[in-house]
């Protein structure tokens, strides 16, 4: 199947007797060469010390380019043709490509700021080479917006450009890179009115994601690149150092900004971590609305970890089960990216193992606008339907609980709470509402198994719930068992129930 072998070819690399053009230096996964296998744009490395073992090797024959594993031909080969906008010059003479690049089929990308703060300290993130193309003279420090919005309106004239990337070196304090996001969004929008996809730090200052919208930006990425602090601490210092919690009020802000699906972040393999932590981390950023990129480790050449190898292929067709299975469960896909690296997906074969998302998906809610939806249910249930409330079943536990939606194709449709006691472990259910039409699709059950995996993972001993009769079978049926007696509870018989979490 092609997703296997362009996992292969990503973790072992092309060999090829010739010259190739291909990227030398950059931020995030870089050094390779874009080919067309089967119509689809694949970045490969082929310019590492480590390729000269792969078992896959690029051939001419006939006329037509092959790559052979062994002596066996596995597939023909084609290649990009080279931008035409590539041919152009500033009025300064600086060439086009100096300012922006094809990435992929149809995106053009480019760093902003091609330096980064940390480049020449012991906190460089040792994976990246954002400053080694500017060292090669193969770009420019700083990008202007009128440079930006000349080139990109050139490449969608001449190559159809479709969507545009903006990244950008570290600055100081981090995540002020977006006051320069800031002017070249808006030129590149004003001049071409195409998708963008920006890229920086979490900001401490997080005003500067809405004049990044306003700007034009419709998609963003915040890389944590690994959920293991450890090892990030090891490979990233200054990404470590910054925390999880400043970077998840970063995405859940961006994600109530740009909407979900509209954020994304890279996990990159091979960088020390182990598996499950790769696949933990891709659910965590699933629940918050943003789509897990994930991508083998690419070493460059003259990076800290030049040395280093990319994962094994089997590792990674693994972890792409996996996710590509998180992503169907929290109606995520790379098809709904406006624009950026997830739409673009030449770095990665995560597009190849996504699978067509579920009908009914089931997540913690990631916006106001869900949170509303969510709080209109519980009122047509509680106050309207069953009269248990005459006003409001809204309380003084809604402010500290985790609130869950089920969703029916992209309508949100159900809701459940759940909220801790003490600090004890123990945590409690509750105001499960399904709207009236939508009881046979299964949401009240997605509903309660999600919860039980959701408070598990946040180390709970002991979950409980007061459960209307009618519910009970429901309950039972997943593993929960009665406990106490059927009490009035807000005027209804409830029936107290645990769930029984080491079978569950």
């Amino acid at each position: 199947m092609i997703r296997e072998l362009i996992t292969e070819l990503q973790s072992f690399g092309l060999r090829f007797q010739g010259q190739l053009l291909h990227r030398r230096g950059g931020a995030g996964p870089a050094e390779g060469g874009t080919f067309l296998i089967e119509g689809v744009p694949v970045s490969l490395p082929i310019g590492s010390e480590y390729v000269s073992a792969s078992p896959y090797v690029l051939r001419e024959e006939g006329g037509q380019f092959l790559i052979f594993k062994g002596e066996k031909a596995v597939c023909p080969v084609n290649f990009r043709d080279r931008p035409k906008f590539y041919d152009h010059s500033t009025e300064e003479g600086i060439p086009y490509p100096k300012i922006a690049l094809l990435h992929g089929k149809d995106c053009l990308a480019t760093s902003v700021i091609q330096t980064c703060t940390y480049w020449h300290s012991s906190e460089r993130c040792r994976f990246c080479g954002i400053e080694l193309s500017y060292g090669n003279d193969l770009t420019i420090k700083v990008k202007t917006p009128d440079q930006l919005s000349e080139v990109a309106r050139k490449a969608k004239e001449l190559d159809f450009i479709q969507h545009i990337v903006l990244t950008t070196g570290t600055v100081q304090p981090p995540g002020d890179e977006i006051s320069h996001l800031v002017p070249c969004a808006a030129a590149i929008k004003k001049a071409t009115d195409l998708p963008i996809h920006a890229q920086f730090c979490p900001p401490s200052n997080m005003d500067g994601l809405y004049e990044l919208k306003e700007a034009g930006v419709d998609t963003v990425g915040i890389h944590i690149e690994s959920f293991d602090f450890k090892i990030l601490s090891q490979v990233a210092p200054a990404k470590a150092a910054m925390g999880l919690e400043r970077y998840e009020k970063a995405w859940k802000m961006a994600v109530e900004i740009f909407g979900p699906n509209q954020v994304s972040s890279f996990l990159i393999v091979g960088l020390g971590e182990k598996t499950d932590s790769i696949i933990w981390g891709s659910k965590y950023l699933a629940d918050l609305g943003v789509y897990p990129f994930v991508v083998p480790l690419r070493p460059i050449p003259g990076s800290l970890m030049q040395d280093s190898l990319p994962p094994d292929p089997e590792e990674m067709k693994r972890i792409y089960e996996a996710v590509g299975c998180i992503l169907k469960r929290k109606g995520l896909s790379a098809s709904q990216s406006l624009a950026g690296c997830v739409r673009c997906g030449t770095c990665s074969a995560l597009h190849a193992f996504e699978q067509v998302t579920d009908s009914l998906i089931c997540h913690p809610v990631r916006a106001r606008v869900e949170q509303e939806k969510a709080f209109e249910i519980r009122k047509e249930v509680f106050v309207l339907e069953q009269k248990i409330f005459s006003d409001s079943d809204l309380d003084e536990n809604d402010a500290k609980s985790i609130h869950l939606v089920a969703e029916w194709n992209h309508q949100v449709v159900g809701t459940v709470r759940l909220f801790p006691v003490n600090n004890n472990g123990h945590w409690i259910g509750g105001r499960l509402a399904v709207r009236k039409g939508f009881r046979n699709t299964g949401a009240g059950e997605l509903l309660v198994r999600e919860a039980i995996e959701c408070v598990k993972s946040r180390g709970c001993t002991k979950f409980t719930a007061y459960i209307q009769l009618e519910n009970i079978p429901l309950f039972s049926k997943i593993g929960w068992k009665a406990v106490e007696s059927v009490k009035q509870y807000f005027g209804k018989p409830h029936q107290m129930m645990e769930a029984d979490l080491d079978k569950i």
